[in-house]
């Protein structure tokens, strides 16, 4: 049945509009963006069998490319390119309130951006948030990037780019793609090296995360670990 042919009150528009769109799920909110479905399919059908091509997962959905989705019967070329443009302003908007805010006051943005950016890759990558002494964003660089397994992250790079743009104070993070945030004793050595390492130079690290599929990232400093 299409969308249309529901009662009002059950339409994922107009229930966004009178409740808020916390109110709707995952495949209604997909849904009000894709429009319509295909023969058979009402647009929440859709948006249901496009997540699961995903694994239900929308880090692995916003991590997907054009070709990707353009593989799945009723997604073609424009509408694949309007929701990697969406999810790609999405992440930018989180990077925008990072740059006003101080990351400290805005953990959630932290985590969310971080999410959008990590936890689908299926390969280790290592990322640095630089920040200024307000602790306000200054940019973001991914400095090494390695197999499913392991990451070789080394201080005096990690240094040096603290050097070069200024900061004062860094948040770095990881992703894990086995799907698993408890860090190894590989994960928890590496931060000590890279904490005192930057200490001689008297930039702070704040926090490390490790980042896992679906799961809430990680906090080292949560944990007491740094």
């Amino acid at each position: 049945m299409a969308i249309r042919d529901w009662p009002g009150a059950d339409r994922p528009r107009e229930r966004l509009l009178a409740q808020g769109a916390g109110a709707l799920g995952d495949a209604e909110l997909l849904a009000i963006f894709l429009r319509v479905g295909v023969r058979g399919m009402s647009a929440v059908d859709l948006a249901r069998t496009l997540l699961a091509q995903f694994d239900h997962s929308l880090a692995r959905l916003a991590a997907a490319t054009p070709q990707e989705l353009t593989r799945i019967n009723g997604i073609g070329p424009a509408k694949a390119a309007q929701l990697v443009a969406t999810l790609e302003l999405a992440r930018r908007g989180l990077r925008e309130e990072l740059r006003v805010r101080p990351a400290l006051s805005a953990p959630t943005a932290v985590r969310d951006w971080l999410r959008l950016k990590l936890a689908a890759l299926p390969h280790e990558c290592f990322v640095a948030l630089w920040l200024d002494a307000q602790n306000r964003l200054i940019a973001d660089d991914e400095l090494f990037r390695g197999s499913l397994t392991q990451t070789s992250v080394y201080p005096r790079e990690v240094v040096k780019q603290a050097l070069a743009k200024n900061a004062a104070a860094v948040i770095l993070a990881h992703n894990h793609p086995s799907g698993v945030t408890e860090p190894s004793a590989a994960d928890r050595l590496l931060t000590r090296n890279l904490k005192d390492a930057l200490a001689l130079v008297d930039v702070r690290l704040l926090d490390h995360f490790i980042v896992a599929g679906s799961a809430h990232p990680l906090s080292f400093a949560e944990q007491g670990w740094l």
